[in-house]
């Protein structure tokens, strides 16, 4: 067993192991390390505590000091000296003509090194920009090509779910992440929804790809032909989440009913046809694999505990609106039975209702329209409505 410290030197960054010499530290206590880059200031994100030497990559290196308050001034210095570097760096990208987005500029420590990140589509000779800048900076001068997720992790910023990147917050590395994840999980594959700010899928569809695979191998597979308490059918749906599938029965194809996969027994997987020599068991037998509660009453199907709720909440909307849909279909036949009578020679409505009355002539200079239909009120009790006059 051996005594360490971890520590940080930037947020999101990775953790590092460093021998405190039996000074002890705290969470946040800001300490002065010395790296293969030169001295560094971390923060400690790790305690003292002790480790087994197998979990140890490579050789522990001491921790110099505790941070004083002159090197927390040292660190605001080195941030203006950073923002100066920036405004130099990119006048002179510009006057080189270089084809380079500069992201970022760091110094270090001790100041003897400035490193700039910067992305491009491609290759890019800065030969000639490096030593413009060590010219005008005086000190040495690393550029380096970042990629744009490493881009948005130097930036940060918030993604669509409201919160911090988790690249600048938390992740110590980038996770590789590909599209089958987003169809194993049931998300939509439109690459703007699934796609990070830096144009790139997005790393929280690993987190949770694990417990997918494993809710996958659990549930059956869509057109599977499967056996439930209420008898034969096909899957036509899978809930994931919910751990059910709905299944449409032979006996009742057209209202699919909802099952909890334990309640479900796959006799063939997948798209095909009935199997052959197929029986079907008697229904006792095969309701006994209804899910029960612990109570021991059986589990009702979402669409069933949804209705009952409607029910109890709005005990008198159904025989309500039955009432004025059965009014509402009452009326519409009559409707159309007084567009579509047929109509006889010069445009005029035939009637066949007997004990019709005698027909009123028109008044001669009437407007004759024998294709426009006309309403006439019958005059006397009984009477037909009088057409036009020929």
């Amino acid at each position: 067993m051996v005594e360490i410290i971890s520590v940080r030197f930037k947020n999101g960054g990775k953790e590092y192991y460093f021998n405190p010499n039996g000074t002890q530290f705290q969470v946040g206590d800001g300490v002065i390390v010395e790296t293969t880059k030169g001295t560094e200031y971390a923060q400690c994100v790790r305690a003292n505590s002790m480790i087994d030497e197998i979990e140890l990559t490579a050789p522990l290196r001491p921790v110099v000091r505790r941070a004083a308050p002159e090197d927390l001034r040292t660190l605001e210095k080195n941030r203006e000296r950073e923002k100066h570097a920036m405004t130099v760096c990119q006048q002179k990208i510009a006057e080189h003509g270089l084809d380079m987005k500069l992201v970022r500029a760091e110094y270090g420590f001790d100041g003897g090194k400035v490193l700039f990140f910067f992305t491009s589509e491609g290759r890019v000779d800065f030969r000639a920009l490096v030593k413009d800048l060590a010219a005008t900076l005086h000190t040495r001068i690393e550029l380096r090509q970042i990629g744009v997720r490493d881009e948005a992790k130097l930036l940060g910023g918030l993604g669509i779910c409201g919160k911090p990147f988790c690249c600048s917050q938390f992740l110590e590395e980038f996770q590789p992440v590909s599209i089958k994840m987003a169809k194993t999980q049931n998300l939509s594959l439109n690459p703007t929804k699934i796609s990070g700010t830096c144009g790139r899928l997005m790393c929280c569809l690993k987190y949770e790809q694990e417990a997918y695979e494993d809710l996958v191998k659990r549930a059956p597979k869509q057109e599977s032909f499967v056996e439930t308490p209420d008898g034969a059918g096909t899957v036509s749906g899978v809930n994931l989440l919910r751990q059910t599938s709905q299944v449409r029965l032979e006996s009742d194809p057209e209202s699919p009913r909802t099952y909890h996969n334990c309640e479900l027994c796959v006799i063939r997987s997948g798209k095909g046809k009935r199997p052959e020599g197929y029986v079907e068991p008697p229904l006792e037998e095969l309701a006994k694999r209804r899910r029960q509660e612990e109570g021991g009453t059986a589990l009702v199907s979402e669409e069933d505990s949804l209705a009952a709720a409607i029910e109890a909440a709005f005990p008198s909307r159904g025989p309500r609106e039955e009432q004025h849909r059965e009014e509402r279909e009452d009326r519409r036949p009559n409707r159309r039975n007084r567009r579509r009578h047929p109509r006889g020679e010069g445009g005029e409505p035939k009637h066949e209702a007997e004990g019709a009355g005698e027909r009123k002539p028109r008044e001669e200079g009437g407007d004759r329209r024998p294709n426009r239909r006309r309403r006439h009120r019958p005059k006397g009790g009984g009477g037909k409505p009088s057409g036009p006059q020929e």
